[in-house]
């Protein structure tokens, strides 16, 4: 039989990110072999020896977000398709992508350009064998898996530091302390928290501020001014007022 589907379990470093793994192989294609792409709530990374065609599209290596339209990939030679089927939280942590831009709109996986990728995709078609192709695969999640992993530890350390120290010092400290340089810094801030970290720290040193003036815990506005880093009471005004549109007032 020229046609074989198999269901590999995936590999325990990759588990936490890829939920299962699908590889069709089929070395006799007489006529153009049309595998149907229904919604099933997992992004996918999707591989094929032979280009597929997906609408006017043609490639190696696809990324899909959500599909909620049904598709078809078509292929017209001998191929062995792997396809992963990842966690729905996969896509922005892994590959830095927003879902929303991904939900019908299947991408060729090296428009990323990452050298990672046009590495990868020339070792898969150079494998000898399915298990290969698996592993190269499986290392090439797996160091994304890493990269976000460590990522995430910096950003705990940093949003931690900012949070409890808002003087602009801080920010030149924590970078330097994580060995970043300033355009990592911000870009990664910007990946994970969504605002650059300066608007981080202003935004903790504001909060903190308006929790004290809530709760009433100083007399004068100069008080929580000065508590919370402010060079002057006006700084703390101009401030609140950036984030409130309103004035700060002890009553």
């Amino acid at each position: 039989m020229s046609l074989r589907v198999i269901n590999p379990i995936p590999a325990k470093k990759i588990s936490e990110y890829v939920q299962n793994i699908l590889v069709i192989e089929n070395f006799q294609v007489t006529k153009p072999f049309v595998l149907p792409l229904f919604p099933n709530g997992s992004p996918t990374l999707l591989f094929q020896t032979s280009k597929g065609k997906i609408k006017d599209k043609s490639n190696y290596l696809t990324l899909f977000g959500q599909t909620v339209r049904p598709e078809q990939l078509t292929i017209s030679e001998s191929f062995t398709l792997i396809a992963y089927y990842f966690k729905p939280y996969s896509l922005a942590s892994l590959f830095g992508l927003s879902p929303k831009e991904l939900t019908d709109n299947p991408i060729e996986l090296d428009l990323l350009k990452s050298s990672k990728v046009a590495c990868l995709q020339e070792q898969l078609l150079n494998s000898s064998s399915t298990d290969q192709m698996i592993n190269l695969l499986d290392d090439y999640v797996f160091s994304l898996i890493r990269k976000v992993k460590a990522e995430n530890k910096l950003i705990n350390f940093a949003t931690s530091k900012l949070s409890g120290n808002y003087r602009e010092e801080t920010l030149q400290k924590v970078q330097n302390e994580l060995y970043l340089t300033e355009r990592t810094f911000q870009r990664m801030f910007r990946n994970h928290v969504g605002i650059s970290p300066d608007k981080f720290r202003r935004i903790s040193q504001f909060n903190t501020a308006f929790k004290q003036l809530q709760h009433r815990k100083f007399e004068k506005l100069s008080d929580i001014a000065f508590k919370n880093g402010y060079a002057d009471q006006s700084h703390f005004i101009r401030s609140f007022k950036e984030f409130t549109n309103i004035t700060p007032k002890i009553t």
